[in-house]
């Protein structure tokens, strides 16, 4: 008795889609078409465009923010057991340290000699009288002391990012000194952070939606007219972190970890990109991860070093605008500052970085600055206004220097997979969406 031969034909399975529109330009799209409701909206006066505007873009960023509490909590605690499988984990996690501080060092030494070149405070109009103090002001006390929290669950329901960190690594820590007894304890800890992981890319791929929305209500509630006032500082704050972004970035990577930056910025612009419109650090870190994975760092470094990042490594938030806002108040406030409270502002940059923990916004970071130098906490309240539109150029500085570092420390360790660094190109997204949709589909046919 014969059979009918049967065999299986692999059919691609794009071959009956529509081509997807690439992620970054989805973003752009949202870019252009959010600046030109946003215009509409201010320019007609129509408020229903408005309030929808602003309704797209605060969901957005609260669907990211959802996530931020449990997310950071398991990713620092994952990352810190993980070093375990690492090599010479003390030295990658000291070295990852000083090269954290070396970037906030140059990013502020950039800052200040802007500030110092420009005078941004000069000619804008406001006075101290335009300004008030904020709801919460940061200080070294409070820092310090706001690091341990009183109970485990009041850090969570207030999103107190330090603490979760705090608690976070006192369970990675712990976990390591137990051994194998701990182990149920972390594949449960990883399979909620895979969870969220993946909730969260479902959030991401609603960028540009979000994008419509935050950027055309940006722009629909500012206007070009308050930009205009602080145009020498908003252009400073944009310049120093494009310097840091485009020229000091890519010097350290041609001259410390001798690779190519632009094949950098194509494997890390998906995060950057992300980056600049969420205006989360802590809401960018998935994909922050997968680029930085992609660029060629091992996963178990990774997993360590980009949450570690997410949360104290602000070259944009805590270096380059607290040095450029120092001298900007300091300036309408009329007070003279000399070379310590420069070497002042530096340090706070380097060693209070911790306190913008990877949220939206820079304030405390700024309230603690000022509070070291003496300077009127009013100040900050000339600056929230334009925060936002700030806001977005700090975030993609600081999220590029999270997958910069990791890159330099693995190519100076020589753990970093060159030929993974070289082919790094495609958006995160559009790979994991491209692998699903080239899988081969075994069809059955029958002779």
């Amino acid at each position: 008795m014969s059979h009918a031969p049967s065999w299986s034909v692999p059919v691609s399975a794009n071959s009956s889609r529509i081509p997807r529109i690439p992620f970054w330009a989805q973003i752009v799209a949202g870019l252009v078409l959010g600046g030109l409701l946003g215009w509409l909206a201010r320019s007609q006066d129509i408020n229903w465009l408005y309030k929808a505007l602003e309704q797209v873009g605060g969901i957005f960023v609260q669907l990211l923010k959802l996530a931020v509490a449990p997310l950071v909590f398991f990713a620092i605690l994952v990352s810190i057991t993980n070093l375990r499988k690492v090599n010479n984990a003390a030295r990658l996690a000291t070295r990852t340290l000083l090269w954290f501080m070396i970037t906030s060092l140059i990013a502020v030494a950039i800052g200040l000699a802007i500030g110092l070149l420009t005078n941004p405070g000069a000619g804008t109009g406001l006075t101290p009288k335009d300004g008030k103090k904020p709801e919460h002001a940061g200080s070294w006390i409070d820092f310090l002391t706001g690091i341990i929290p009183t109970d485990v669950i009041t850090p969570f329901t207030e999103l107190n990012v330090l603490q979760i960190v705090f608690m976070a690594a006192v369970a990675g820590i712990a976990a390591l000194k137990l051994g194998d007894r701990a182990k149920p304890v972390l594949a449960l800890s990883e399979s909620v952070l895979e969870l969220l992981q993946k909730a969260l890319w479902w959030v991401i791929r609603l960028a540009p939606i979000g994008t419509v929305g935050l950027i055309g209500y940006a722009i629909a509630d500012y206007g070009w007219d308050l930009i205009g006032k602080y145009a020498t500082f908003t252009a400073d704050v944009y310049i120093g972190c494009a310097i840091v972004l485009f020229v000091v970035y890519p010097l350290l990577l041609g001259l410390v970890a001798k690779v190519n930056p632009v094949q950098f910025f194509k494997g890390a612009w998906p995060a950057i990109q992300l980056a600049f419109v969420s205006r989360s650090s802590v809401g960018t870190m998935p994909v922050t991860v997968k680029v930085t994975e992609r660029l060629g760092v091992p996963k178990e470094y990774t997993s360590f070093a980009v949450p570690f990042g997410a949360t104290t490594k602000m070259d944009g938030c805590a270096a380059i605008y607290p040095a450029l806002a120092a001298i900007f108040i300091a300036q309408i406030f009329d007070v003279q500052l000399g070379i310590q409270d420069y070497l002042l502002i530096a340090f706070v940059s380097v060693v209070g970085s911790a306190a913008t923990a990877g949220l939206t916004g820079a304030t405390v970071m700024l309230t603690l600055t000022l509070s070291t130098l003496g300077l009127p906490l009013e100040g900050v309240g000339l600056l929230m206004a334009i925060d936002p539109i700030l806001d977005m150029v700090r975030t993609a500085t600081n999220v590029a220097g999270q997958a910069l570092v990791p890159v330099i420390v693995a190519a100076r360790e020589k753990i970093l997979d060159h030929e993974a660094y070289n082919a790094a190109s495609a958006s995160p997204v559009d790979e994991a969406e491209g692998r699903e949709a080239e899988q081969k589909v075994a069809v059955p046919v029958a002779a």
